[in-house]
């Protein structure tokens, strides 16, 4: 008979991300047992987040998808629903667009985040429910957990993590995971 880890076999009840001490754009996501250093955004962890602010929001959110570069990494273990990113794939951030702070398709050259991007940021997205409920124009769009800069530099509002670190991560979190921010 094989032995299967408790902590294994289901996903975290919470995970929880805070700034360091002094260093308002780095901080650490707990996840059970595992601490993992993580870059903010570059307007620190903000209690009333707005489009553009650089801010990533203080709140409790939950993981709603994993998007990632199937083209470039196989697909990770998680409790998450996946998505394989396309070259049309896109992130609505126009607060007068009907679509904001949504998934949408989009053509070359059409405005929007772009989720297949050059660089390695995107290669694993978690989506969250960030102003999801309702959507409110101006209050924020995109903020996802994802790949940091090699620099380890702030974000324009989400997490970021290590590749390693967004592995291990993924194994641990499912849709009812709570993202504690703050």
């Amino acid at each position: 008979m094989a032995y299967r880890t408790p902590f294994r076999d289901r996903p975290l009840s919470m995970i929880a991300v805070h700034a360091a001490a002094g260093r308002p754009t780095q901080g650490w996501l707990t996840a059970g047992a595992q601490v993992l250093p993580v870059a903010l955004g570059r307007g620190g962890i903000k209690a009333n987040k707005f489009e553009g602010d650089g801010g990533t929001p203080r709140g409790v959110f939950q993981p709603v998808r994993l998007w990632w570069r199937a083209d470039r990494h196989p697909r990770p273990k998680t409790f998450l629903p996946v998505r394989a990113i396309t070259p049309t794939d896109a992130w609505s951030e126009d607060p007068s667009d009907r679509h904001y702070n949504r998934a949408v398709t989009r053509k070359a050259g059409d405005d929007g985040d772009r989720l297949m991007r050059a660089d390695h940021l995107y290669d694993f997205i978690i989506e969250i429910d960030h102003n999801t409920r309702p959507r409110i124009p101006k209050r924020g769009s995109a903020v996802f957990i994802h790949l940091a800069r090699e620099s380890f530099g702030p974000t324009a509002g989400c997490v970021g993590l290590t590749r390693s670190a967004m592995l291990r991560l993924l194994e641990r979190i499912g849709p009812r995971t709570k993202i504690v921010i703050g």
